[in-house]
């Protein structure tokens, strides 16, 4: 494994509301490592979500810059980074975000129509990736027809389709019953240890993290703690 495959320096992130400034990030220094499945957890309000979304490149820091593979993406104008996030990360929310017209085959294609794949290979890489979660018998199922659990394996199906070195979930096990929520974690591990893809997961639930191997703690916008689990 590579020692700086993401890198953060004093990354931060502020907001005005009314009259006061908002640190939700504030001076995060982070290296994460090629193939580790990260935890990131802390109370709300904490900045767990700013971290993610300033890691996939879906927000822009109030300073500090991200490395991912040596590039600086705080410096590349938005096409550039449609273009890194399309490459290199995966996202999987707690909303899971399916088009509900759409049935589960359909909304994993959806990411490659702009990555100008055809759409033969759109298919069979999308039906692939869905019996890789364990979905191939409900490829023609439209996300009203499937269980919370269901929609987040589609979810998770689809972030994995263009074959992204990484990723990320904010708290994939949100709105899922126990059982639901500890299959999707269950894949998440296989993913990484299987596949070697570089895991970042935003949690509340700190009992999900000793899957991981290495969990953060935030606090206030700045990390209170930094474990590998590999050592416990």
């Amino acid at each position: 494994m590579t020692t700086s495959f993401i890198r953060t320096t004093t990354l931060s992130r502020h907001y005005q509301l009314g009259g006061e400034t908002v640190r939700a990030l504030d001076g995060v220094d982070l290296t994460i490592k090629q193939g580790e499945f990260v935890g990131i957890a802390g109370p709300s309000g904490s900045g767990k979500s700013t971290l993610l979304y300033l890691l996939g490149g879906l927000d822009q820091p109030t300073s500090g810059h991200v490395w991912v593979k040596n590039q600086d993406i705080v410096a590349l104008d938005e096409d550039e980074l449609a273009r890194f996030r399309q490459k290199m990360i995966g996202f999987v929310f707690q909303s899971f975000n399916l088009i509900p017209t759409m049935t589960a085959v359909q909304n994993v294609e959806f990411p490659m129509i702009f990555a100008r794949i055809s759409p033969k290979e759109r298919h069979e890489r999308a039906q692939y990736v869905l019996e890789l979660v364990g979905l191939g018998d409900r490829l023609h199922h439209k996300p009203t027809e499937l269980s919370g659990g269901q929609q987040q394996r589609v979810s998770i199906a689809r972030s994995l389709v263009n074959n992204p070195a990484i990723v990320l979930a904010d708290e994939p096990t949100g709105n899922l019953d126990s059982k639901s929520g500890q299959d999707i974690i269950n894949i998440l591990h296989q993913l990484n240890q299987e596949e070697n893809r570089t895991i970042i997961m935003v949690t509340h639930d700190e009992s999900l993290l000793k899957v991981t191997t290495r969990h953060i703690k935030l606090l206030d916008g700045r990390i209170l703690d930094d474990v590998n689990n590999r050592l416990k």
